[in-house]
């Protein structure tokens, strides 16, 4: 057994990145003061049915006993105290670790010096590829991400259409990505290495490779990637966004060497479309007591849903019929039944 998992990934508790490292510690200490009460049971359910058995006559037989105080001061107490400490950690542990929560420290030895900036990172969930955009240097990638060792990374996360959640295991716990909102994530990566990012939410077809590399590298090593970032990308314009965002898998790495400003706002809002009103628009309307009578003639600028209604978009599953998803042709093997037509009032009066 200890054989087959040596094989084994175990990057979730040999993490590269403190709050990874934090979040690991906490399932440890969690486990251990579960085992506390949970291997005591089992001993002592192996050691009553060994010592009470039929054929152990010199055991004593007792069958009037029915209560002893010390014995319930174990059983109540034991369970009692694991249920504080466990209590205490995670009351401690939710405000520590909260994905929202600014880092106060690189690592347990280093607290974030006053002085350092950090990374930002905006990171668009895409059916089914990542989009990341580094709106301090002015690129955009896919499925591929870099950052420096030992700095800070404040993600903003969202999505084009349906809920993901963002997960790089040895940098961080996972986050929800969702259309139309922005969730947040601080994180800091602490080893150079090449790491796995995945979708750890199933989003349809093309989830199980909607997959991307993150590199923690050193300072030089980030400043040579953005630098062939904008040596080699093209422009991401919002046509080039619109037709980035139809749905695809297996997607290789590109990079953008430019992109057009506000665009990440402008996924956020679910307006890079033109002529299509932006989410915080509605929402100012709907804060100022609505549009009224005029509120029609927004109908068409708020059409999300039915952005790929004309493409034969992949479906989330095959249907039993073996025909594709959203076909017009009849079911195979199905025998289309033949509506006899109504009769009319002449048939009716001649059956009289």
């Amino acid at each position: 057994m200890l054989g087959a998992l040596s094989g084994c990934n175990m990057v979730v508790m040999s993490p590269s990145g403190d709050i990874a490292a934090q979040q690991r510690d906490l399932i440890v200490v969690s486990t251990i003061l579960m085992l506390v009460i949970i291997v005591p049971v089992i001993v002592l359910t192996l050691f009553f049915a060994w010592r009470y058995r039929q054929s152990n006559t010199a055991a004593t037989y007792d069958p009037e006993w029915h209560h002893s105080t010390g014995l319930e001061v174990i059983i109540w107490s034991a369970p009692l105290a694991i249920i504080i400490a466990l209590g205490a950690i995670t009351w401690v542990s939710t405000h520590k670790l909260d994905p929202y929560r600014p880092l106060d420290r690189i690592d347990a030895a280093r607290p974030v010096a006053a002085e350092t900036k950090p990374l930002t990172v905006e990171v668009v969930a895409l059916d089914w590829k990542w989009l990341f955009f580094y709106p301090d240097y002015g690129i955009a990638t896919v499925n591929e991400m870099a950052a420096p060792v030992d700095v800070p990374i404040n993600f903003k996360l969202t999505a084009s259409s349906v809920m993901n959640a963002f997960y790089v295991p040895a940098l961080a716990g996972m986050i929800y990505t969702m259309p139309g909102m922005e969730t947040k994530l601080h994180a800091v990566i602490n080893k150079a290495g090449e790491y796995e990012g995945l979708s750890s939410n199933y989003s349809g077809d093309g989830f199980s490779h909607m997959r991307f590399k993150f590199h923690g590298v050193d300072q030089a090593g980030f400043d040579a990637w953005v630098a062939r970032v904008r040596q080699t990308g093209t422009a991401l314009n919002r046509d080039a966004y619109l037709k980035l965002e139809r749905p695809s898998a297996r997607e290789p790495v590109r990079y953008f060497s430019s992109v057009d400003e506000g665009l990440y706002q402008a996924i956020l809002n679910m307006c890079v479309r033109e002529g299509q009103m932006c989410m915080r628009e509605m929402m100012h309307i709907d804060m100022t007591g609505g549009a009224g009578t005029d509120s029609h003639e927004n109908r068409e600028r708020l059409r999300h849903d039915n952005r790929h209604a004309a493409e034969a978009a992949p479906g989330a599953t095959f249907p039993e019929t073996g025909n594709p998803a959203r076909s017009e042709e009849p079911a195979e093997g199905v025998e289309t039944r033949q509506e006899e037509p109504a009769a009319t009032d002449h048939d009716a009066h001649q059956s009289h």
